[in-house]
């Protein structure tokens, strides 16, 4: 579905990408695994059009769209879950939701795609007038979720998702990544919880100063010896 070759991308003179390639096969769970720094969001921002690439390709469902504007990518069915959610914290729920729907490939399935969210999130229709702002932030990241849904994404993108949650939250949304897995969602996911996004993983792979330097199936990096001590403490 997503195949990523040869991506080099730069902020100024300092190069966060070099060479990357990758692919993300339709109706897979893809972990992307790094330190800081080390390129992952960089990636994800890349895909989703908003960073602008200096070299190399990527292509959805065989289509070219490096470089393309970040409106048409997500179009295409490309869907982002941004780190720090992101909520327009002055609107509703529901008008947030209302957002993720503006897209042309999901303006005519809105009134499903809205109750396919608040079944998923009940907490989210219980707070449909409720100002984004005011929610905790595990309703926030749901709220971040289902806006993303809303547009009727192909390929959903986590960028740390349980990142500033409480275990149990955390534990919450890693749930809701494998119910959308099994729903046959394909999902390139970066999360700080190395270990829960592996188990998760049908393919890993692991990033280091803008290089990818391991990949395999998300039961082989868990048993690396090198991804055990540089992410697991082990």
């Amino acid at each position: 579905m997503l195949e990523v070759r040869d991506l080099s991308v730069f902020y100024g003179d300092a190069q966060a990408l070099d060479g990357v390639s990758l692919s993300v096969g339709a109706g897979q769970v893809v972990a992307l695994v790094g330190a800081n720094g080390a390129g992952k969001t960089s990636l994800i921002r890349t895909v989703a059009g908003i960073l602008r690439p200096r070299a190399g390709s990527i292509r959805f469902e065989g289509r070219e769209i490096a470089g393309l504007p970040s409106h048409r990518v997500c179009n295409l069915g490309v869907g982002q879950v941004a780190e720090g959610r992101q909520v327009f914290p002055s609107m509703s729920v529901q008008d947030n939701l209302q957002l993720g729907a503006l897209l042309p490939r999901a303006r005519g399935q809105a009134a499903a795609a809205l109750d396919r969210v608040y079944s998923m999130f009940p907490r989210l229709a219980e707070r449909a007038a409720q100002a984004a702002g005011t929610l905790s932030g595990g309703e926030q990241q749901m709220l971040a979720i289902g806006r993303c849904l809303m547009g009727a994404p192909r390929l959903v993108m986590f960028d740390e998702p349980s990142l500033g949650l409480a275990p149990a939250l955390v534990a919450e949304v890693l749930r809701t990544i494998r119910e959308l897995h099994a729903q046959g969602m394909t999902i390139l996911l970066v999360e700080q919880n190395v270990a829960a996004s592996l188990q998760l993983a049908d393919r890993a792979w692991v990033l280091e100063n803008g290089r990818i330097v391991l990949e395999g199936s998300g039961a082989e990096l868990l048993d690396d010896p090198r991804v055990k001590e540089a992410y697991l403490g082990l």
